[in-house]
């Protein structure tokens, strides 16, 4: 019997970062927190390329054009949805989930969703200062488990 779990080790492969601009005072506390996790991890900034987008809808796109490059071991997406007046904020949501999904599965390969969707901006700033969860640490461990599961599946015999 096979017994496969995902361990918390830096990928010897690099990974991708896509990181949403819009909500930028979120968003670049998401990705502080997850270039400092790389660090503490051992993953150098060589292994590492972070792409801008301009919001969570680009995400999908940016994510899949990471995905099919064969150095490539997984992709993080960051962003921030903050509910605002109109229903703009679930449409944004789901096509941000629903893209991120498809490239993960098109591709064979991890993408990882470190994309809050909250109704406040207290409630996205408590999932980026550890208050409630550190959301871009996370996403990194994350990846790096996602790898781990995905390199023992490709090894087995």
């Amino acid at each position: 019997m096979n017994i496969i779990q995902g361990e918390i080790i830096a990928p010897k492969k690099k990974m991708g970062i896509v990181v949403s601009r819009f909500n930028e005072t979120i968003t670049d506390r998401l990705l502080d927190s997850a270039l400092q996790r790389c660090g503490e991890l051992g993953i150098t900034k060589d292994l590492l390329t972070v792409v801008r987008v301009p919001g969570a809808v680009e995400l999908p796109l940016v994510a899949a054009l990471l995905a099919q490059r064969l150095d490539i071991a997984a992709v993080v997406c960051l962003g921030a949805v903050i509910k605002g007046e109109t229903a703009h904020f679930e449409y944004v949501s789901q096509v941000c989930m629903d893209g991120c999904n498809r490239v993960m599965l098109d591709h064979d390969k991890p993408v990882i969703l470190g994309v809050l969707t909250t109704y406040t901006h207290e409630q996205a700033t408590a999932r980026v200062d550890g208050e409630v969860i550190d959301t871009g640490a996370t996403a990194i461990n994350t990846a790096c488990k996602m790898v781990s599961v995905c390199e023992q599946i490709n090894n087995m015999s």
